[in-house]
């Protein structure tokens, strides 16, 4: 099965082994995963309703698809894949039994680099902090292994090299709640999406790898700033972090580009860099 190619410049494909979610602070309010649940539903999609993203709706729009957890060991083209890009992974109604099962896939899975991004880094930071995680994950991987006609396998390096652990920021608000979970995280590469960026921020950025900084889109979008994104690319610079400025935003995604200053940033982390 082919994966899901996708528009997001700092991927190549999505993998979505978990639908819906609810929002949660400003960066949600034109969620574009909210918007296009519905018309997917309309659709006969798996895995969509037509109700508000809401916490009250939030049992009924979250939706587990155990159908697609092998997916990605499937794809033997090397590739990016940003997880979950229509939900959180880390969303409290996904079970850890069910985490345990996208860590093992990814696991199963070397040849992939894997980006994770979630608004609920505390709940990622208990997870990765979890002395059984590693255990459960390695059962998990060997009832996988054999459904796929494999040998047991077990886990070698821990936290995954190939796995990426990233929190949304879109306002100096959400940076002083979220970074502190992340950096309490172990993972090979952490980095922060600020996108929506709303507003200027200060960022703390030891142990932080990668900063992806993106204006909003859509019907009421709000404008991004460039003082805004320059100060973000300066605090990079000093820091040795790489940066990457994914759109300006406007009316339509695409519609004020993606350069900034007359430059294009497109840099990447090292997948190898670990300074945690």
């Amino acid at each position: 099965m082919p994966s899901t190619s996708t528009a997001i410049e700092w991927t190549d494909a999505t993998w979505n082994p978990t639908t819906g979610c609810h929002k949660l602070s400003s960066g949600c309010a034109h969620c574009y995963a909210a918007q296009l649940a519905p018309r997917l539903a309309s659709m006969g999609q798996n895995g969509y309703t037509d109700l508000p993203w809401t916490k009250p709706n939030a049992k009924d729009n979250v939706f587990l698809h155990e159908d697609r957890l092998t997916q990605p060991v499937r794809w033997t083209r090397p590739r990016r894949i940003f997880v979950n890009s229509m939900s959180d992974l880390f969303h409290e109604l996904v079970p850890y039994g069910f985490v345990d099962k996208v860590f093992a896939a990814m696991s199963l899975s070397p040849q992939h680099t894997f980006q994770i991004l979630t608004k609920r880094p505390e709940r990622m930071r208990d997870y990765l902090n979890d002395e059984e995680t590693r255990t459960r994950v390695e059962m998990a991987m060997d009832v996988m292994s054999q459904e796929l006609h494999g040998l047991g396998q077990f886990l070698g390096e821990w936290p995954l090299p190939n796995v990426w652990l990233g929190t949304s920021v879109e306002d100096q608000r959400a940076a002083d709640e979220r970074i502190p979970h992340l950096l309490r995280t172990p993972g090979a590469v952490r980095f922060l999406s600020c996108e929506p960026l709303i507003g200027p921020v200060d960022l703390d950025l030891e142990s932080i790898h990668w900063v992806i900084v993106g204006g909003e889109s859509g019907p009421g979008h709000r404008p991004i700033q460039a003082g805004w994104v320059r100060g973000i690319r300066g605090q990079t610079e000093a820091s040795g972090v790489a940066f990457f400025f994914k759109q300006w935003g406007g009316l339509r995604p695409k519609s004020g580009g993606r350069e900034l200053d007359g430059c294009t940033y497109d840099e990447m982390p090292d997948t190898y860099l670990t300074r945690a």
